[in-house]
């Protein structure tokens, strides 16, 4: 065994991100070999809902359990009034449906378009790769953009300039889109981000011709909006391959992604469990878990009972031994003790310890009957576009599933003809290909949200205006809900004894994305995602801003990057007992 010397200097960011939990990353960087050494990811904040959820009356847990977030907290709130639905028996009215749909799609547009370009576009705008590659910027001034003729920007540097925060010009036309996509959600659901007319049941929207219309008109000019987004992005994304060779390797890690469907279709979902396997197949965005670019599943019943929660490196006790809530499901399938059906959260606060226990985040793994699996959402888009695309079971005219791609087709708009994008399934599972999928899905969301008004509007001339159904809390029982919050996989598991919740636990996409490493040395998406990562910066250490690492962080849109901090060991000197191709070997 030959023995290397290397400086390893100690970097962490922390906060990244002050929603849902202050995010923190902690890195040993080999500055000599130029890689990402070491990543552990942390979470400083304990959030406790699983805990006062019970004893509540079931009927308000999705207006508690929206404010788990400032941001998505419509996706929660949808997510408990599935869960409702199921455990007191109810279908909600087409209608209602069709007007969830509309809000749902409304919100993916907004918090995507604001995080894409205002958030995530600040990591590659001119300013910011100017101080972090001037080379690349450079060589960006004198590319020529391939769609220049679709988005007005001549070079790959005009594009650059453009996400400039504050005075780049797409940069402030970004916000205005999103303001008008924030209407588009009240206008379905009444308040954004905490909706004030959803409901189990259905909604209490009063739909009208007027109401669909207002929508459209806004969403037209979304879609006129995406036809220029999509070439742009694809423009700035390619270049960085081109300019950075080996850059695909940045955020790179093993297929392994979860969707959990979305966007229901109420002509076959009845929210019975025992019917889920089928109603859930006819989700507009398909759910099922991908690994290593196989598709295993689409049936939500397994997904759901293959869901675990470990802790490992979590400041939790452990609940081994303790009551079972659940022994089988409504199907008669065994439950496990680790499912959330099942959790009890036992908190343990204690200092941070990163080689030891250092997160308040559990973490949620996927048993495929022989391994735990480290899922995670691709930032949520890559994994709804990847699994739907495998699928090929969505076709509804503006959107097809080939097997190898999703196909959109954006209407004519007032200044733009017919366009159709097409999204292929990529080769890497990286930081650009997750930032791309964010794009599409943008232009997803637009189409499938065309074809839900047309449904609407259709139930509205037809005289079926009913929006809710009445319904009863039973005594004692269980429900699941499953859809896609912005950044992936949401799912709420709620038990019902005498009436009140027994037991209740969200699985946002932020714990299985950010989860630290469990009880089988497995690390979370994050921490598998930078470790090992190259770098390309071109600043030295004293200068190193972390562009590379943080351009991966937040391609999983960990909520908001509303602050980031930075901090520069001594620059201590580590010894490394192996060599670095020893190191590439056993990984």
């Amino acid at each position: 065994m030959t023995t290397q010397k290397s400086e390893l200097v100690d970097m962490a960011w922390d906060p990244i991100t002050r929603i849902v939990g202050s995010l923190g990353i902690y890195t040993k960087i080999d500055f000599k070999q130029r890689i990402v050494a070491e990543c552990k990811s942390t979470s400083s904040i304990f959030r406790g809902y699983s805990i006062f959820m019970k004893g509540k009356d079931p009927r308000d847990s999705h207006f508690i359990t929206s404010r788990i977030c400032g941001i998505c907290g419509d996706n929660h709130a949808t997510c408990s009034c599935y869960a409702q639905n199921m455990a007191y028996g109810v279908k909600p009215p087409a209608l209602g449906e069709w007007i969830v749909n509309l809000g749902e799609a409304a919100e993916y547009m907004f918090d995507h378009n604001i995080f894409q370009e205002n958030l995530v576009g600040v990591d590659y705008c001119e300013r910011m790769v100017a101080e972090t590659n001037p080379g690349v910027l450079e060589r960006a001034n004198t590319t020529e953009a391939p769609h220049a003729g679709d988005h007005g920007y001549r070079t790959i540097g005009d594009i650059m300039r453009s996400l400039n925060p504050f005075s780049g010009e797409f940069y402030r036309e970004a916000l205005q889109v999103s303001r008008m996509t924030r209407e588009m959600f009240c206008l379905m659901e009444g308040r954004h981000v905490h909706p004030s007319t959803l409901y189990p049941g259905g909604v209490g929207t009063v739909a009208t011709i007027q109401l669909m219309t207002d929508y459209l008109s806004r969403l037209m000019r979304y879609v006129e909006f995406m036809k220029k987004v999509v070439p742009m992005h694809d423009d700035l994304f390619d270049f960085f391959y081109e300019a950075l060779p080996g850059y695909e390797r940045v955020g790179d890690r093993r297929v392994l992604l979860g969707c959990w469907g979305s966007f229901q279709d109420p002509e076959h979902c009845n929210f019975n469990y025992a019917d889920m396997t089928s109603w859930g197949q006819k989700m507009y965005v398909t759910p099922g878990v991908v690994v290593d670019g196989k598709l295993l599943t689409t049936d939500l019943v397994r997904i759901n009972l293959g869901i675990r929660i470990l802790l490992g490196s979590s400041y939790y006790d452990d609940w081994a031994g303790q009551e079972i809530f659940v022994n089988r499901d409504p199907l008669g399938n065994p439950v496990d003790h680790r499912h959330p059906w099942n959790q009890h959260t036992h908190p343990h606060p204690q200092k941070r310890d990163l080689d030891g226990k250092y997160s308040w985040v559990m973490s949620p793994r996927w048993y495929d009957g022989h391994d735990y699996l480290a899922l995670d959402t691709g930032g949520g888009p890559l994994a709804r576009l990847w699994t739907t695309a495998l699928a090929g079971m969505v076709d509804i005219g503006y959107v097809q599933a080939t097997g190898t791609s999703v196909k959109i087709n954006l209407p004519k708009t007032a200044l733009k003809p017919p366009v159709e994008l097409e999204w292929t399934i990529p080769r890497w599972s990286n930081t650009i290909e997750r930032n791309r999928a964010r794009t599409y899905f943008q232009a997803y969301a637009a189409a499938c949200a065309l074809h839900f008004a047309e449904k609407a509007l259709a139930e509205i001339r037809a005289g079926r205006t009913k929006t809710w159904e009445r319904f009863e809390v039973p005594t004692d029982g269980i429900g699941c809900g499953f859809t896609e919050a912005v950044r992936g996989v949401l799912s709420h598991h709620m038990v019902i004894r005498d009436g009140k919740i027994a037991n209740y636990h969200p699985y946002p996409p932020t714990p299985w994305n950010a989860s630290p490493r469990d009880s089988y040395g497995t690390p979370g998406p994050y921490e598998d995602a930078v470790e090992g990562q190259p770098i390309f910066e071109e600043n030295d250490r004293d200068n190193f801003k972390g562009i590379d690492i943080m351009r991966t962080v937040r391609s999983f849109d960990p909520c908001l990057p509303c602050g980031v901090h930075m901090y520069l060991g001594g620059g201590k000197e580590l010894e490394l007992l192996h060599s670095p191709a020893q190191s590439a070997g056993a990984a």
